[in-house]
């Protein structure tokens, strides 16, 4: 195969995104989980000169060997520093990143990734535009949800239950949608992604500018609207708690016990919901409150989860008939008739997805480990079973490992 052959240098490319993706997502996750932390702890300055100047919290922390004093101004200090640290780079090169992995993988690759016709039959354009059209709507319909219902009582704006509500039900919707059109795997992601949109989009079109306004208000000597922090502060709210459940819909993904699930759907929304319980635990915890209920309800969510997904063993059979009829170790002709009709479309000298070829007995068993773990363990390959291998076949193609891999 040459080197520099398309499917090489994809492969490379996906690295090198994915790479990019989880060290960009680790700094803004970083720094969003640093800010909340550290606004629950910031404790009333006691110096008259630190009130006098408007510092309405400060801590002090040591870490690396120096010792931290930051400090948090009610509106600004009065002499507002030319040069600022903007956090909003790390948002949306996580976003950029993450997009361009998604076209690399999935956009290009519809008919693989995307669809399942068992799922949903349709045309690869058809499936792109419903996945980008989720990405879109998940934030319009979110915004709009913020705008229309996110007004206090007394005018200001933030969160109740009725908004967390509405974004719940939205969220839950979206993942049965999802679920419904695109094959399980990629129902998975989209969700995330969409979740990972509205994230970014609330950087971009609210956080960030509301900053900007505000900064330029001060400057000019303009009265300062409450607004801007009100609605920065809601929406930096629903970030935190989108984190973990963004998270959780990416790694899922790769784990086909999850996706595919007859009811993935709601396997997807469950740990959605660990997710948020664990983050509101752990924000409670900086503000002092050590509320154990959610940590309670979120190992209760994961156990009846385990439970629910466990298979079901088959009923043991009687040993003798057992013996009699167990069936002899597959030889390598029986395998590769599988592995050529299922498999080596895809695994071939031409096209060798992931670097692994199967065309010949030789490369069988030296891949035999990863033909094992991704098509009879995982259940991961064939993707979306594509080529509709049956279980019975899954299960030959153990036994063969399980042998020891005979030629």
């Amino acid at each position: 195969m040459d080197v520099f052959s398309p499917a090489h240098l994809l492969d490379w490319a996906a690295l090198l995104l994915r790479w990019l993706h989880v060290i960009v997502g680790i700094a803004w996750i970083g720094a969003s989980f640093y800010f909340v932390w550290l606004d629950n702890h910031l404790q009333k300055p006691s110096a008259p000169e630190l009130r006098a100047r408007g510092v309405d919290g400060e801590l002090w922390a040591v870490h690396g060997g120096g010792f931290y004093n930051p400090q948090k101004y009610m509106v600004a200090p009065p002499d507002l520093p030319q040069q600022l640290h903007w956090f909003y780079w790390e948002s949306y090169w996580t976003w950029i990143s993450g997009f361009a992995l998604f076209v690399l993988l999935y956009l290009a690759n519809a008919n693989t990734y995307l669809i399942d016709p068992r799922v949903h039959a349709w045309s690869a354009p058809a499936a792109v535009a419903a996945a980008l059209g989720f990405l879109a709507s998940g934030w319009l319909v979110y915004d709009q949800i913020c705008r229309r219902f996110g007004h206090k009582a007394d005018g200001s704006i933030g969160n109740d239950g009725r908004v967390l509500g509405l974004i719940a039900v939205f969220v839950v919707g979206a993942s049965w949608a999802a679920s419904q059109l695109f094959a399980g795997r990629a129902a998975f992601l989209i969700i995330g992604a969409m979740l990972a949109t509205m994230m970014s989009a609330n950087v971009l079109f609210w956080i960030i500018p509301g900053q900007k306004q505000v900064i330029a208000d001060m400057r000019a000597g303009r009265p300062v609207s409450p607004v801007f922090g009100q609605r920065g502060k809601q929406r930096s709210v629903h970030n935190t708690y989108f984190t973990l459940p963004v998270l959780i819909a990416m790694l899922s993904n790769h784990y086909g016990m999850l996706y595919s699930h007859a009811q993935n759907w709601l396997v997807l929304v469950l740990l959605m919901a660990v997710g948020v319980l664990v983050r509101v635990f752990f924000v409670q915890r900086h503000k002092g409150v050590q509320d154990w209920r959610f940590v309670a309800a979120a190992l209760a969510l994961l156990a009846g989860l385990i439970v629910w997904m466990a298979p079901r063993p088959a009923p043991a059979p009687d040993a003798s008939a057992a013996a009699a009829s167990a069936p002899a170790a597959p030889g390598m002709a029986e395998v590769q008739a599988i592995v050529t009709q299922r498999c080596v479309m895809c695994h071939n000298a031409q096209l060798a997805q992931k670097g692994v070829q199967l065309h010949s007995p030789e490369l069988i068993r030296h891949n035999a480990q990863a033909l094992y773990q991704q098509a009879v363990v995982q259940k991961l390959m064939p993707m979306n079973n594509a080529t509709q291998i049956t279980d019975a076949e899954r299960a030959l193609l153990g036994r063969w490992f399980e042998a020891g891999a005979q030629p």
